[in-house]
């Protein structure tokens, strides 16, 4: 019972951060067909704002200096302030473009942010001490679990409903929900375009920060890669969820993180290191038996 509730926890935990990861990617898409591959540039970036203003040694411990009660915000603005000023400064240019450029453009406003931190920080990675009394772990029925582990899952719940009553409650999230469907015709209907892309891309960011606080939490490591993994497991979750489709992401991230936890303890001690070649395998049989992802959105369908 003690093992099974380990992996549990161990599950829910990796399966939250790529749930959250996935959620910030299906945002994007579903009000702009646009996969955002700068996505883990963000995250990195985030986390590196923790380090400013100064880049030698006595900046890593500027994170520490913050109360939790300044520190997450002012990362969560930072998220969503680079994820909005790269719509205004460059998605807002080709939204009438090929799917395909928007992706290209993707891909080179991620690499102008990892050359900018490059530049500022160097690519030597960089330890930080960000509530590391959070990683001691704790006995929970007989298992011994970290505390951020609890937090990590209780926080991916509260972000969920809350994005769920925002988008069900709300004006501006019923606007997204319906330019998600038919951007076209929400916009006919009076759907403030700019403003709803704008927003998405601020949630969108926000996520993105949320994960970084999370990840150098759990690592205590400052790394300009630090965010392509989560990136790739990310816009895998997307796509076999259903690309558009914001419920889909969030399980197909938990399903991911589960699969990964589950064959981390049960396969042999030789293949373990093999355990990605297997999950992506998986991955593969899932997508040949649902091309369209488990739960493919109206719109997704429509763009195809």
């Amino acid at each position: 019972m003690t093992a099974i509730l380990q992996i549990l926890f161990d599950a829910l935990s990796l399966g939250s951060l790529y749930a959250l990861g996935a959620l910030g990617i299906a945002l994007i898409f579903g009000v702009m067909r646009l996969v955002n591959f700068a996505h883990g540039d963000y995250i990195a970036f985030c986390v590196f704002a923790m380090l400013w203003p100064s880049i030698d040694a006595a900046a890593i411990v500027f994170a520490g200096n913050l109360p939790t009660y300044l520190l997450i915000p002012l990362i969560l603005c930072v998220g969503a302030g680079l994820s909005v000023l790269s719509e205004i400064l460059v998605f807002r240019r080709f939204r009438n473009a090929n799917p395909a450029t928007m992706m290209i453009a993707s891909f080179a406003l991620g690499f102008v942010i990892k050359y900018l931190l490059l530049m500022l920080y160097s690519s030597r990675p960089k330890s930080i001490d960000l509530w590391s009394n959070l990683s001691q772990q704790i006995e929970i029925f007989g298992a011994r679990i970290p505390p951020l582990q609890v937090i990590t899952i209780c926080t991916t719940i509260v972000i969920l409903l809350a994005l769920t009553a925002f988008l069900k409650r709300t004006r501006y999230g019923l606007e997204m929900r319906a330019a998600a469907e038919n951007f076209t015709m929400a916009r006919m209907l009076g759907v403030r375009a700019n403003l709803v892309i704008m927003l998405a891309f601020a949630l969108s960011g926000m996520l993105a920060a949320a994960v970084g606080l999370i990840l150098v939490t759990q690592t205590g490591t400052v790394d300009i890669n630090m965010g392509a993994n989560i990136m790739l497991v990310a816009f895998v979750a997307t796509v076999i969820g259903g690309l558009g489709s914001l419920p889909g992401a969030v399980i197909a991230g938990f399903l991911i993180g589960g699969l990964s936890s589950l064959m981390q303890a049960y396969l042999p001690a030789d293949a373990r290191p093999f355990r990605d070649a297997f999950v992506y395998g998986a991955v593969i049989v899932m997508l040949i038996w649902r091309p369209n992802g488990l739960f493919s959105s109206k719109a997704a369908k429509q763009r195809v």
